[in-house]
């Protein structure tokens, strides 16, 4: 994954966790365990009373237990009790907070988000101010998540912020009353054009099935709408119920959507769907990506293997394993790896091979030789061992280099900040927004001074061809026409400004539309000029091409490449 797709990327990383309780039966690794347990028990207790200096005991045991459920998979953890708002955000997207995002800027913490409805917003404070202190203490060289646990709390307790705020020559001190915060797993939805819904759905928390359903209902009843977009890219998962509950919405009752096989003989069990459906034919397309995970993948690929939806969007991340929470003594918790589910076909996605490990900790793919063709209910060729390949497969929207130094650099940030200072209100509603010429030079004016150094992929692949030609004495010889050339890429570099002006601009806009109209400002904002939401446009719109991908049996080829280890 390269650092322009790492900008995007929400992950987490995923958690499917079902209500089942399970009893785990020691039998001939009972000695096993007890032997290093006593062994562990006597190594604690030496080290504690004979080191050096002072040693924190909580601390630890969080980095051996850490450093011990790490070795498993990235998704076996554990949760101290001071830990326990992170963990209720996990399982049910609900925390005891104000309802703010924040996010380290250079040696500062900034509030990057307050939340539609929280006390944050509600008490006034606003994407862009400094927090300076916390209940009296100063925050100078936290980071933001220690900066986020001083915010989080029990719910009906009071917290006092002292804020710098650009535009403000004095400090404003806020006493805010922490709620139960809620994050919405479906921020946004709204009808795309006359017939086509769309709905974003980014987690699968304990009330994300309630609501799909209620914006699908809305849609369909209030709206018209004739054909539907489910948004699921860079969605970590969640809940496996609520995802069965989702597809669930689109098809029959009764059907078989995830089955889970477990060490466990309690773990090997099948999840149906047990509602009556909302609709069984409405034209759908789900789109998804490389960090669609989890929860996400158990959605798009049942879709795909009952042949209800058309997959648009990159193969999804591969993770097919189920974690349950177990709690553990002092109100701890354990979050554990129990079983792989599997979907209608009878294929697992999980692509990653945690249980072989490299001798250097890192994990291969699924070797190709281990891929097995499955059959979706028409008779088409789907695989296991790779998460879900889309029907639609569509080049990942990536940012141009200088872009994603002006959005790393917060320069697109600060100036948004600077732009509500100087207007309080915006002259268009999320979907039609639009700064001006004239904006866009005053951004430009605003990066004098500054630094937004980058390398393009000609420059790099000028320095490999300089390394290689000094490496084989060639580079004598072709010194003056490589110089020559170097001159007139950095001479068109110096354009870039203006040659990405366009992309640069609704980048801007979807900034500042997210001071005014939140998450779900900019997730409108963004849809008329994203590529894979306009491919899924296309497709509903013409009813054959939808009918043909669902029923076309294509010959058995696999189509994977996976030689990179994790």
């Amino acid at each position: 994954m390269n650092k322009k797709h790492k900008l995007f990327l929400a992950i987490g990383l995923p958690v499917i966790i079902s209500a089942s309780v399970i009893s785990f039966a020691f039998t001939e690794d009972l000695f096993e365990v007890s032997k290093n347990l006593d062994i562990f028990t006597s190594l604690f207790k030496e080290v504690n009373l004979y080191y050096v200096d002072d040693t924190k005991p909580g601390q630890l045991i969080k980095t051996a237990a850490d450093a011990m459920l790490q070795s498993l998979d990235p998704y076996t953890e554990y949760y101290t009790e001071n830990d326990i708002e992170d963990y209720k955000m996990v399982t049910t997207g609900q925390y005891g907070g104000i309802g703010a995002a924040v996010r380290e800027i250079k040696d500062k913490v900034i509030i990057t988000e307050p939340y539609e409805n929280s006390p944050a917003m509600k008490a006034g404070l606003k994407a862009g101010d400094v927090i300076a202190q916390i209940n009296d203490v100063t925050v100078k060289g936290k980071t933001s998540d220690e900066i986020s646990k001083m915010m989080k709390g029990q719910s009906g307790t009071p917290v006092k912020l002292l804020i710098e705020r650009p535009g403000e020559t004095k400090p404003i001190e806020y006493t805010i009353v922490r709620e139960d915060i809620k994050v919405k797993d479906v921020p946004y939805y709204g009808m795309i054009n006359s017939q086509v819904g769309y709905i974003k759905l980014t987690g699968f928390t304990t009330t994300a099935s309630k609501e799909v359903k209620d914006a699908f209902l809305k849609l369909k009843n209030e709206n018209n709408c004739k054909a539907l977009i489910l948004d699921l890219r860079d969605n970590p998962g969640g809940l496996l119920n609520e995802a069965v509950n989702i597809v669930n919405l689109f098809v029959e009752k009764g059907v078989d959507v995830a089955v889970t096989k477990g060490r466990a003989k309690e773990w090997t069990q099948a999840f149906k769907t047990v509602n009556n459906p909302i609709d069984l034919t409405m034209p759908l397309a789900v789109i998804v990506n490389r960090n669609s995970a989890s929860a996400s993948e158990i959605v798009s690929g049942s879709l795909q293997d009952l042949d209800r939806a058309v997959i648009i969007g990159q193969r999804t991340y591969g993770k097919g394993l189920v974690q349950q929470t177990k709690p553990l003594s002092y109100n701890a918790q354990v979050k554990v790896t129990v079983a792989k589910y599997y979907i209608p076909s009878g294929r697992c996605i999980q692509a990653l091979d945690y249980t072989h490990r490299n001798e250097d900790g890192s994990v291969d793919h699924v070797p190709d030789s281990l891929i097995t063709a499955f059959k979706t209910r028409n008779g088409r060729i789907v695989y296991d061992g790779a998460g879900v390949l889309p029907d639609l497969q569509t080049e990942p929207q990536v940012l141009s280099e200088i872009s994603y130094v002006l959005v790393t650099k917060n320069y697109i940030f600060d100036y948004a900040t600077n732009y509500v200072i100087k207007n309080q209100k915006l002259n268009a509603d999320a979907s039609n927004f639009k700064i001006t010429d004239a904006d866009y030079t005053d951004f430009v004016n605003s990066l004098q001074g500054k630094q937004y150094d980058y390398k393009t992929s000609s420059e790099e692949d000028m320095q490999a061809l300089k390394k290689s030609a000094e490496s084989d004495k060639y580079f004598a010889d072709i010194e003056s026409e490589f110089k020559q050339l170097e001159k007139k890429l950095m001479d068109r570099k110096k354009d870039d400004l203006q040659k990405f002006k366009p992309e640069i601009k609704r980048i801007i806009e979807d900034e500042i539309v997210s001071r005014f109209y939140y998450l779900g400002g900019r997730i409108q904002s963004s849809i008329s000029n994203d590529s894979d939401i306009q491919t899924a446009l296309g497709t509903l719109a013409n009813t054959d091409k939808t009918n043909s991908i669902l029923t076309t049996i294509q010959k058995a080829t696999k189509p994977f490449n996976q030689n990179k280890k994790f």
